[in-house]
């Protein structure tokens, strides 16, 4: 659906960007599944660099979070298609702190653990689904269409 007009090539590479954010997030949802398949650990080999960054700074979560709110999805000089695939990101990563949420209540009961490494690995696998049709969708120039995610992105994007 690109009916908001035409992408270029810069637009597309721009638009796959603010995808790292739910990535270096959920990464932490992998560790239960990781050490089950240690060469999925290959995939992240790239992202190591960041992800040391990003969880040896304190609050840089937050920061970027506000950064790609502020700059990038309130700025109507960017191009729909951009702004789209940031705020899809942005809701992604709150997906995530959601589940992170549910997962620490669930750490609360005694006999949880079966459950969060399940919880865990099931939203670390639908993040990571959710990415990479997300980024396949922005580098073919189409609308990522996520359901009740794009909904809210459409409400929030104008």
């Amino acid at each position: 659906m690109t009916w908001r007009g035409s992408t270029t090539i810069k637009d597309r590479i721009f638009a796959c960007l603010p995808y790292l954010l739910p990535i270096i997030e959920v990464f932490a949802f992998g560790q239960f599944l990781i050490a089950q398949f240690p060469p999925l650990l290959v995939l992240f080999l790239p992202l190591m660099p960041l992800l040391r960054i990003y969880y040896g700074v304190r609050y840089a979560g937050l920061i970027i979070f506000f950064a790609l709110w502020i700059l990038v999805v309130r700025n109507e000089k960017i191009s729909h298609f951009i702004r789209f695939n940031t705020m899809q990101a942005i809701l992604l990563d709150i997906v995530i702190f959601l589940f992170s949420i549910l997962t620490d209540v669930v750490g609360l009961i005694p006999s949880g653990g079966f459950a969060i490494q399940t919880l865990s690995t099931t939203i670390f696998i639908g993040i990571l689904a959710a990415v990479a049709y997300s980024v396949v969708q922005s580098i073919m120039g189409r609308y990522a269409e996520i359901p009740a995610i794009s909904d809210a992105v459409y409400m929030q994007v104008r």
